[in-house]
């Protein structure tokens, strides 16, 4: 009696088909991550300009014209002192923050606008007063951080 060594295409198959459900779940995984880490970069570059603001604050009594922060120049105070030497740009390409103040400097607020829809953090949608979505592009930005003056609502 002769034996075949081998496999059927049925096994074949079924061995293609858990390889490749297993390869769909681990990619949904993946750009959940992606996001997750794109907002926690977004969260971190926030906080340091929010420290950067408050530094500008104490030498001035106010916190910069909006025109002074130029995403990826630096943050430059009148008198020439550097308070951040380059202001983060968003992680993703298609997304911006944006930074909101009144005109006498008494306040601030800085916008962002998380990716990952579970993420405990979002809030909003903030509509600033010159409307998010118009400078962010897609949806009204869903985080905020304000002075301490100041609230995000």
């Amino acid at each position: 009696m002769k034996t075949k060594n081998g496999f059927t295409l049925i096994e074949l198959l079924v061995v293609v088909a858990i390889i490749g459900i297993l390869a769909a779940v681990g990619l949904g995984q993946f750009y959940t991550a992606q996001k997750r880490g794109r907002d926690a970069q977004r969260k971190e570059n926030l906080v340091s300009i929010a420290k950067a603001l408050e530094m500008y604050y104490n030498d001035y009594e106010q916190y910069p014209d909006s025109a002074l922060l130029i995403w990826g120049g630096e943050l430059k105070g009148v008198k020439g002192t550097v308070y951040m030497k380059q202001l983060p740009e968003d992680p993703a390409d298609n997304f911006q923050y944006y930074y909101e103040t009144d005109a006498d400097g008494s306040y601030y607020k800085l916008y962002a606008w998380l990716e990952h829809s579970e993420d405990i953090d979002r809030g909003g949608p903030y509509a600033a007063s010159d409307d998010c979505q118009t400078k962010v592009g897609i949806q009204d930005c869903n985080y905020c951080i304000a002075s301490p003056n100041e609230s995000c609502e």
